[in-house]
């Protein structure tokens, strides 16, 4: 949300300014519930501003479209409030707060963990029941292909598809350290703008990338995706189901291989600075693997097998990922 940051300030202003009065004047219990609502309100923007990498990589894909692929995205999300691959990337996280019941089932396909250590992912190990974002992914592409389907059932399906491609190039929704993907990991970061007098904030490591990387570039989403576009990757080669797969495993390997967890948990401009510059490649990625997939499922020529449902109940399941009842109890 590219209008939080004024907001935020603002909040923080009166915030610390009513907090100085009441420092000296105030009785300790109400200067602690000022202090708690004040710390919720400060929060409040993060969750809007992991938006923008959601958005940045339906936008980016949108552009690599071919003006047939393109015109079923736009025939699809007819009724949307913008009938955009950008606008509708975060639909699955806002489910959160609009539809419970709906992201209580869906909640576990943004990630996947290897239950054996490492990144050796095993599907039928680690995504019990279609339960993971490898699995997800596949699910949702079979029903956006299958055009005999109700148009509703194939938008949603290109909705979660826009958001879980980007997850999965998100390095932190695929590993095997119990930490909920870094939500566990807390961290000191400091941005020099951040806290009072530019003291370090306390967060959590997938808050970072999720949010403050990013936003770190001090860019609009509009400003990043002019920059991005630039620097896109060639066209991606046929994106079958195995690839999610090999996405998660790649997104995995950079856990360690770019250091991703501080040893002393502390964050600083440096951090922000060296791994901006791997958020941005991940981000080029996924819109370019998701514009690949999309062609192949929407583009001229891909309706040829459409009618295979491929939406049968997956295996250990009496119903089919996104129907009420069906679930599993794991977070992130």
């Amino acid at each position: 949300m590219e209008t939080g940051r004024p907001a935020r300030e603002t909040v923080r202003a009166a915030c610390f300014a009513e907090v100085d009065h009441l420092r000296v004047d105030g009785p300790v219990r109400w200067l602690r519930g000022l202090v708690a609502a004040c710390m919720a309100m400060l929060a409040w923007p993060a969750q809007a501003w992991s938006e923008m990498g959601h958005r940045m990589v339906g936008d980016l894909a949108e552009w690599r479209l071919s003006e047939a692929a393109r015109a079923e995205v736009r025939e699809l999300l007819e009724g949307e409030r913008e009938a955009s691959l950008g606008a509708v990337a975060a639909w699955a996280d806002a489910l959160r707060h609009e539809d419970p019941a709906r992201f209580a089932i869906s909640r576990n396909w943004h990630f996947i963990n290897a239950e054996g250590g490492g990144c050796g992912f095993d599907e039928a190990r680690d995504c019990p029941g279609g339960d993971c974002i490898v699995s997800a992914i596949n699910t949702q592409r079979r029903i956006l292909a299958d055009r005999s389907l109700p148009r509703s059932q194939r938008r949603d399906a290109l909705k979660f598809i826009v958001h879980l491609v980007g997850d999965v190039h998100q390095p932190l929704h695929a590993g095997s350290r119990e930490d909920r993907g870094g939500n566990q990991y807390q961290v000191s970061l400091r941005r020099g703008g951040e806290g009072r007098r530019g003291e370090p904030v306390g967060t959590n490591l997938h808050t970072v990338w999720d949010s403050h990387v990013l936003s770190s570039a001090g860019l609009t989403r509009v400003q990043y995706v002019r920059r991005l576009r630039e620097a896109l990757p060639p066209a991606a080669g046929p994106v079958d189901e195995r690839a999610p797969m090999m996405w998660a495993r790649e997104s995995c390997a950079l856990v360690d291989s770019e250091r991703l967890y501080p040893e002393d948990h502390v964050l600083g401009p440096d951090y922000l600075d060296a791994h901006r510059r791997l958020a941005e490649e991940r981000i080029k990625l996924a819109a370019v693997r998701l514009a690949a997939l999309l062609e192949e499922v929407l583009g001229e020529g891909a309706g040829e097998g459409a009618g295979r449902s491929g939406t049968e109940p997956l295996a250990g399941t009496s119903r089919k990922p996104g129907e009420p009842g069906y679930s599993r109890s794991r977070s992130r």
